[in-house]
């Protein structure tokens, strides 16, 4: 249940950089580093052991340790007490304290590896699938891109342009859904539409089957003219 746990660094990254800070700290300090593949690792079931450092909000988890080696027939572990370094530049969402939840959180939206090279794709036009549930930000993020210079096509207009008379999609729909769904002007009663896909996968599926290729096709041939723009 970590933050972003799908930014947290390889393990053998992660070692790395703690051999690095202990030979920096004391040079002839004697040390293990095990990767922990469950809440307690090594603790619970090596004999050797003395002392747990914990901090103010592991304390639980040490005293966890204790039980557990109190069941496997082993002394329980002094637990020392250390206090967190505070964060003074830390934003609204991140931790008071310095930690890699904040810095992968600071991770996001920037380019964690240069984009793979793949023979089988055009070097451009570069296209971005922008994806997302209502209020998820898909029109903030749009027109941030558009600003550093892409071209943005918004399927959400296109779909209703295909409902439009003259639109591609338009005779079809009509002709499969009813004229009672025809408003006095010509155009298409969106709501006495959805009334009746509505709770009816069939009838979804038959105005899906007809509106979606025609909104494909109409982002191919914007997707061609940014292409022709540059």
């Amino acid at each position: 249940d970590k933050v972003l746990a799908e930014l947290i660094e390889p393990y053998e990254v992660r070692a790395a950089k703690l051999r690095e800070f202990l030979q920096d700290v004391k040079p002839s300090l004697r040390y293990d580093i095990v990767p922990l593949a469950d809440p307690y690792g090594p603790s619970v079931t090596d004999p050797h052991l003395q002392c747990l450092v914990v901090s103010e909000e592991t304390r639980q988890g040490g005293e966890a340790v204790n039980k557990k080696r109190l069941e496997n027939g082993l002394p329980e572990l002094a637990l020392y007490e250390i206090l967190l370094m505070k964060d003074p530049d830390h934003g609204l969402n991140e931790e008071e304290k310095i930690s890699s939840s904040s810095l992968r959180q600071r991770l996001l939206g920037t380019l964690l590896r240069p984009p793979r090279e793949d023979p089988a794709l055009p070097s451009r036009p570069y296209v971005i699938g922008l994806t997302g549930g209502t209020g998820s930000g898909k029109t903030s993020v749009a027109r941030l891109l558009g600003q550093l210079g892409a071209f943005c096509i918004d399927a959400d207009k296109l779909g209703h342009a295909v409902y439009v008379p003259g639109g591609p999609a338009y005779e079809r729909v009509v002709a499969t859904f009813g004229t009672e769904i025809v408003h006095e002007d010509g155009t298409i009663n969106r709501k006495a539409l959805g009334a009746k896909v509505f709770g009816n996968q069939e009838r979804l599926k038959s105005l899906t089957d007809i509106v979606w290729p025609e909104i494909a096709q109409m982002v191919k041939e914007q997707i061609k003219e940014a292409d022709s723009q540059g």
